[in-house]
């Protein structure tokens, strides 16, 4: 049987998801086309870029509304596709379709919840079951989490990462060296990069409240900055009432993409169009009207966010 991608795309905008087989191969040919990428990824401007999306596929489908389809807009994708949100497997299965079929127009970077021990917690696996009756399609989207990189340079400018910098990383040809294949570790700089945060009251690292990563000030923004070469860092992770948050005089830029996170914050979240001159313009937008669901009561196992 031959894998027909474009049927897949069409019939996942229309919120069906794929079967076993179809993602078991879509997996299979994403792996191999992300092994192939580097650490760093480099693209051009213009390009639209997506924070966490968290498994709230209406919301994503509405992103694409706002900002248009791919391939007639490049995007880029900061993690965090899974858990949280009520359509997880849609919404991965989306964007790798798209991936597939647009390799040179989408680019997906790695977050922290692009991890198997993460998303045992937090919903992806409980919906991979319940969904398929196993945990098959769990295991084939885990297995391709290892393969996504860690970071993007827009125009040798702008840096883009899921979470935030690294004390162990001065010079992105630090990253470029790094050994990202395999689950995510507790520790050292692949975690750094995926789970920490700007913090306006520190100048320098601060070990972060999360459990792991670091918080950073803009001492060290600046620094790291400095020594690249480059003009901003652009990153995800973090919550945003307004969508957005923009820090350390125009240096840094939170971006958050699911809008009423967990379908009870009530926040509004945006997308960021970069344009050819490297100009940023946040966009930001509502939640879907079809992005309804009712809010999961907050345990002590999934509040780490609040």
């Amino acid at each position: 049987m031959k894998l027909d991608i474009d049927a897949c795309i069409e019939r996942l905008y229309a919120g069906h998801a794929l079967s076993e087989w179809e993602v078991t191969k879509v997996c299979e040919l994403l792996q191999e086309l992300l092994c192939d990428e580097p650490n760093v990824v480099s693209i051009p401007a213009p390009v639209t870029v997506v924070g966490d999306v968290h498994g709230q596929f209406h919301d994503l489908v509405e992103i694409f509304a706002i900002g248009g389809r791919v391939p007639s807009t490049n995007y880029l994708f900061l993690g965090d596709y899974v858990d949280r949100g009520q359509h997880s497997v849609e919404t991965i299965s989306l964007l790798a379709c798209l991936k597939l079929r647009h390799k040179a127009r989408i680019h997906l970077l790695r977050g922290n919840h692009e991890s198997r021990n993460i998303t045992r917690t937090y919903g992806f696996y409980a919906e991979c079951h319940t969904k398929y009756g196993s945990a098959c399609v769990w295991r084939a989207f885990t297995d391709v989490f290892d393969c996504l990189a860690l970071a993007v340079i827009i125009d040798d400018s702008i840096f883009c990462v899921h979470g935030g910098l690294s004390p162990s990383i001065t010079h992105v040809d630090q990253l470029r060296v790094l050994d990202r294949f395999g689950e995510i570790p507790h520790e050292g700089a692949v975690a750094d990069l995926v789970w920490s945060d700007p913090d306006g009251d520190v100048t320098g690292f601060a070990r972060s409240q999360r459990g792991a990563g670091y918080t950073f000030g803009a001492r060290v923004v600046d620094r790291f900055l400095h020594t690249n070469g480059m003009a901003h860092i652009l990153r995800a992770h973090q919550l945003c009432m307004e969508g957005f948050l923009v820090l350390f005089n125009d240096r840094l830029s939170t971006v958050w993409s699911a809008p009423n996170y967990c379908y009870r914050c009530g926040n509004v979240a945006s997308i960021l169009h970069v344009d050819p001159y490297l100009k940023r313009d946040f966009v930001t937008f509502d939640a879907a009207p079809e992005s309804r669901a009712p809010a999961p009561q907050p345990t002590p196992d999934n509040m780490y966010f609040l």
